[in-house]
């Protein structure tokens, strides 16, 4: 394997075909291409709970998320430099994307002070008082390596009224012209300097950072639940810059799911042809809603979290593999699916594992959900390139919802 393989096209996206406002394409980064619609497991430590890199390899991951807030605590990024950038770290040599650590930031409620400069934290690991501005947060991320990084953003919950969500879209915009300048700074002293080692503008970064680490930045829209303010940012965040992509953040952050489908709709005829990543979003029937509504890309930790308490994505909806109907089922957890849980093991032993606290049972329902979405992926850019996705998602809602558990 080769963790530092760089591709010489870089940052390209083409729509290969559409079907209503749902896309097709393809997008080109520096470790591989990338075909959406895609679903990105969630690698929050440098790695995806309970999965290796080979297991993420045979479900078939192309894009991974890695967790900006959670490497600068722990290990520390220029550990992770140290030891040849994330993709060597973590032994994973396809696309990597970081956020910006904005969200884990602002989850610290009571834990955390933010002023125009930045935000000041209180470390979970050792509880240490630490500070991460949005010039931080773009050199941290440009010191992991990823292909793509997120700008920093002030994120409000899903309920925020039209003056908080107006003063966090204020912020974030701020603080997107201050990333998107410091990221310039970076590739600037990057082209220049061949090793690098230091960056101009008094800011050093720590030595073994690749030399060919190429790497875009990419905005995060806000405004909460309020279409006039997601529509003002919208045009303010293209007018800052030439972006390869654009991510929607601040949905699905408690709010109803009809009030996230809407906002998306109502977005979808106002969004560039760039790549569109719905930060956040990874139950099934979300990502259906939001392809039908034009998103290309998604992360969560649904599939690892919820596999790991018993519960898988089915064709049929979710099943809870500890319920006791599963004492002596022969059947596969889903005898449509080709990961390795459903082509080895029996209803009946996977839950023999969950009641015994096996450590497998784990690894393998974590496995299936992820596999599960990349399939869904699949499916859906098939669906896309038949010029049939609406009558393929009614048909799937049809078969997911119809037990009602879902």
């Amino acid at each position: 394997m080769n963790a530092e393989r760089v591709d010489s096209r870089v940052f390209d996206f083409t729509v290969d075909a559409t079907s209503g406002c749902a896309r097709s394409g393809t997008l080109e980064l520096p470790h591989g291409t990338v075909e959406t619609p895609c679903f990105m497991p969630v690698g929050t430590q440098g790695t995806v709970r309970a999965l290796s890199p080979n297991d993420l390899r045979a479900a078939g991951a192309t894009l991974v998320l890695a967790n900006t807030y959670h490497l600068h605590v722990r290990p520390g990024e220029q550990v992770v430099a140290q030891l040849g950038a994330l993709h060597r770290f973590m032994a994973w040599d396809r696309p990597l994307l970081t956020d910006s650590g904005g969200f884990q930031v602002f989850s610290l409620e009571g834990f955390r002070r933010v002023d125009e400069d930045g935000v000041e934290f209180q470390s979970h690991v050792d509880g240490g008082r630490r500070r991460l501005t949005p010039e931080r947060a773009t050199e941290i991320q440009w010191t992991l390596g990823a292909d793509i990084a997120m700008a920093f953003d002030h994120v409000v919950p899903g309920g925020a009224d039209a003056a908080t969500a107006r003063d966090a879209l204020e912020r974030t915009l701020r603080w997107l012209e201050r990333c998107g300048k410091r990221h310039e700074e970076l590739k600037a002293s990057h082209d220049a300097t061949t090793p690098r080692s230091t960056v101009e503008a008094g800011h050093s970064l720590q030595r073994g950072v690749l030399a060919s680490c190429d790497q875009t930045l990419w905005p995060i829209l806000q405004g909460g639940a309020h279409l006039q303010l997601r529509t003002e940012g919208l045009r303010r965040v293209l007018d800052l810059g030439s972006w390869t992509g654009i991510a929607i953040g601040g949905l699905s952050v408690g709010e109803p799911k009809a009030v996230m489908y809407d906002m998306l709709e109502r977005l979808e005829p106002k969004l560039p042809a760039l790549p569109r990543y719905l930060m956040g979003v990874g139950f099934p029937e979300d990502l259906v809603a939001a392809v039908e509504r034009g998103v290309d890309l998604f992360d969560c930790v649904a599939p690892t979290r919820h596999g790991r308490n018993g519960s898988a994505f089915t064709p049929d909806g979710p099943v809870n593999i500890r319920n006791a109907e599963h004492r002596e089922d022969p059947r596969p957890l889903d005898d449509s699916c080709d990961c390795e849980t459903c082509t080895t093991f029996s209803r009946g032993y996977l839950r023999h594992l969950f009641v015994a606290e096996e450590l497998l049972g784990l690894r393998l329902l974590s496995l299936h959900n992820v596999r599960y979405l990349i399939r869904l992926a699949e499916d859906m850019r098939a669906a896309i390139r038949r010029n049939a996705f609406g009558p393929w998602a009614d048909a799937w809602r049809r078969r997911y919802l119809r037990s009602g558990s879902a």
